[in-house]
């Protein structure tokens, strides 16, 4: 009889557990019942003991109840922003050399070195019915073609629409008679840390793969990805491959694009990093307003970083801000009092905490209106208006390509200007004879020449004009000394060629 007792307690026990609450509550209610005071008793215990074991979870955390509890999904999300995703596939035609080229005999055996085709694999998202695509720019660097493949199977040829390597976008176009699925873009600022996310992409070009995660970190900085410098860090695993792909939130609305892993192995260890989505729908508006390049609003100003010392000599509490290192005199920020030595504390409300902060919020801002600053000046805290403007475009430069035998050959070179500064990510109150295209078959691509190369000295000339590098350049002379300046670094070279 004890036996059976036992074993219908446990049963009843079992019960307890498994039930839905309100079937809890009413098998509560029966064992209360003073029919059998004993199993009364146990049941009231195990009640009791599953109550102060969620309770020490806090009032909103508690163990799931019920199938419908414990069936919770990701799915419908995905289906929802899947379709969305692409595939993206770059080729270009590589460059191949032989020490045996130009020589008449190996070349009537054995035939010229053929190109060789190289092929870089990534991931987009539609973020417009009409077949807008936002990827990383280093997905399709160098590109010769760019395909897209959709999630339903289809495959197109897309053209490049807009790209900037400073912030590692690009914008893509395909076509279609019937509308894309899209994925809205979502308020980036509004994420915090701990959120839940989605990454999706095709990961090692295994197929669109869908991974989830939290948000570890905002506002990274200094990874080595690209001159931008406001990330959102994610511990959704991404894979090479992953690059260019969606990272939603639980809305259902694009937060970043996906961009770079730290790794050593490289595969995931929790480690990711995406560009935030106000960037993202800043850089698609201009693309789709037709811009030759993503201009940023410009102040007539330029800012360095607040460092420990700075911020002690200003009596500042930690290092924070953007310090003002030169202000145009004639320029929105001059005209407003901006001052050298001011620190940029916040932006529109928003806070600046670095001078990677500040770049983010101005290049999420629009043209033609106004912004708030909110600033440190002597000491003292406050706030003025600055218009943003389109960078002035200065006297019409003259484009020259460098011809002869020179290491300059098939190089492009114009004066700086604050918008052709600004288009090749320079600071705007550079001047100087600047490269801003390469031949990519020619001695200036050999060389290692980049756009945004400063051409200071060729030869003991000093360079002020496009037509004075031109004449320089066409010097009889198989030694070449001259100096460069890339990225604020001096470089002097003496070469024969």
């Amino acid at each position: 009889m004890r036996a059976k007792r036992l074993s219908l307690v446990l049963l009843c026990a079992f019960m307890v557990f498994a039930a839905a609450p309100a079937a809890r509550q009413a098998l509560a209610e029966d064992a209360a019942k003073p029919a059998d005071p004993g199993l009364s008793d146990v049941l009231t215990d195990l009640l009791h003991g599953v109550e102060g074991e969620n309770a020490t979870s806090g009032p909103d955390k508690r163990v799931p109840f019920g199938r419908e509890e414990v069936q919770l999904s990701f799915a419908p999300l995905v289906k929802q922003t899947a379709p969305a995703v692409v595939n993206v596939y770059a080729s270009q035609t590589a460059k191949v050399t032989s020490p045996f080229d130009g020589d008449p005999f190996f070349e009537e055996f054995f035939g010229r070195a053929q190109p060789r085709a190289q092929s870089s694999l990534g991931s987009g998202v539609l973020v417009d019915p009409s077949g807008v695509i936002v990827t990383n720019f280093h997905v399709i660097k160098n590109a010769d073609e760019v395909k897209v493949a959709t999630a339903d199977g289809r495959e197109f040829t897309s053209k490049v629409m807009l790209k900037d390597e400073t912030l590692d976008l690009a914008v893509l176009k395909i076509e279609s008679d019937k509308p894309f699925p899209v994925i809205a873009i979502g308020d980036s600022d509004a994420l915090e840390v701990g959120d839940l996310v989605l990454a999706i992409g095709n990961p090692f070009g295994v197929g669109q793969t869908t991974t989830s995660g939290i948000v570890s970190a905002l506002a990274r900085s200094h990874i080595g990805v690209s001159d931008s410098g406001y990330f959102i860090q994610t511990d959704a695993a991404i894979n090479p491959g992953n690059s260019g792909g969606a990272l939603i939130n639980m809305g259902g609305q694009l937060v970043g694009i996906n961009t770079a892993i730290y790794s050593r192995s490289g595969g995931s260890i929790g480690i990711g990093f995406a560009i935030p989505a106000n960037m993202v729908r800043a850089f698609a508006d201009a693309a789709k307003a037709g811009l030759d390049f993503f201009e940023r609003p410009y102040i007539g100003a330029e800012f360095e970083a607040v460092t420990p010392q700075i911020a002690e000599s200003l009596g500042m509490e930690k290092p924070t801000g953007a310090l003002v290192s030169s202000v145009e005199a004639t320029g929105p920020a001059g005209k407003a009092g901006l001052k050298p030595g001011d620190v940029v504390l916040q932006v529109n409300g928003k806070g600046v905490e670095s001078i990677e902060a500040l770049d983010y919020r101005m290049a999420t801002l629009s043209i033609g209106t106004k912004a708030n600053f909110a600033i440190l000046t002597k000491g003292q805290q406050a706030a003025m208006d600055i218009a943003l403007e389109r960078a002035p475009e200065g006297a019409k430069a003259s484009e020259v390509t460098l011809h002869g035998r020179s290491p300059f050959s098939g190089a492009k070179v114009s004066e700086l200007s604050p918008r052709l500064a600004q288009k090749l990510g320079l600071r705007t109150d550079l001047k100087g004879v600047t490269v801003i295209d390469i031949n990519r078959d020619s001695p200036a691509a050999d060389f290692g020449f980049q756009p945004g190369d400063i051409v200071r000295e060729v030869n003991g000339t000093s360079i002020d004009t496009a037509a004075t590098l031109a004449q320089v350049a066409q010097q009889d002379t198989r030694w070449w000394r001259f100096t460069v300046e890339r990225g604020g670094q001096i470089l002097r070279q003496v070469l024969r060629y």
